[in-house]
């Protein structure tokens, strides 16, 4: 008897594990844990633009595709939990699957292609320089020969220019783009580099506005597309939400939104697949 006593009690046990264990589980297929349905979203903080945290929620370009995308996959704004995706750790998240897709300023390549996939993409940026407004001696890149470039501490593009187009520019180590724009603004620096939709980013920023100008000069193709995990289903449902972002013009509206204050010159918003060398 008292053998059939401890048999029921250890059986309850298991069973209060069992319950436990099953309401904890992660349910990918809602994006999160839990009874609400949820999706995780990857984007940039630091962007003004394309993505930015914000003291009213999150904002840019970017976060615009994200959002339109989950409304297309069935998901309301407010089940939509943003996650911050630093340049570094992008496949890595895919990978664990912290994130369930990515959308930040992330462009393809065939390298990154071998460890996750991609839809899209979704818009095309180049590399550019951003200059003052007033600036009338930079009109190619062979103009910034001599100038003061600002070059980010992690970033190739500065280098790249002085290696491939402008050897005598002289390079300014400075800790971020936006640590930049003072500068630019004061003289300190002469031309900031990176993705031209980046830099129409931070020229439309409201203390920025009419102060700065992009040189237009399209040195790199960068393909920004939405990263998923590898073998993901959800690749051709997102290909299917941005052909429809694009075909009834919410892609335009977000275009002007957060890059018109900066006169960006944007591409026409890319087809699927089309990757540009």
């Amino acid at each position: 008897m008292k053998l059939r006593k401890v048999s029921a009690a250890s059986a309850a046990v298991l069973a209060l594990a069992l319950t436990a264990t099953a309401c904890g589980s992660d349910d990918k297929d809602g994006g999160s844990s839990g009874d609400s349905k949820k999706i995780t979203i990857g984007i940039k903080f630091d962007q003004p633009g394309l993505g930015q945290k914000t003291p009213n929620g999150y904002e840019g370009f970017d976060v615009d595709v994200a959002t339109y995308v989950a409304k297309k996959l069935g998901y309301t704004e407010d089940q939509i939990e943003w996650k911050e995706s630093k340049s570094a750790d992008r496949e890595t998240m895919l990978q664990r699957g912290d994130v369930d897709f990515i959308a930040a300023t992330y462009s393809i390549t065939p390298e990154r292609s071998e460890k996750v996939d991609f839809a899209g993409p979704y818009l095309l940026a180049h590399q550019d320089v951003l200059i003052r407004a007033d600036e009338d001696k930079i009109k190619s890149p062979e103009d910034l020969n001599n100038a003061k470039l600002c070059s980010v501490t992690g970033s190739t593009s500065a280098q790249n220019i002085k290696d491939k187009l402008a050897p005598k520019a002289q390079l300014q180590p400075y800790p971020t783009y936006s640590a930049c724009l003072p500068g630019l603004q004061n003289g300190a620096i002469d031309a900031l580099t990176t993705d031209d939709s980046i830099l129409a980013g931070y020229a439309a920023q409201s203390q920025f506005k009419g102060k700065f100008k992009l040189g237009g000069f399209k040195l790199t193709n960068e393909n920004y597309g939405i990263g998923v995990k590898k073998g993901s289903d959800l690749k051709d449902k997102i290909n299917t939400a941005l052909e429809a972002m694009v075909a009834d013009k919410s892609w335009d509206k977000a275009v002007e939104d957060n890059f018109g204050p900066a006169n960006y010159k944007n591409e026409p918003a890319p087809k699927i697949g089309d990757v540009k060398s």
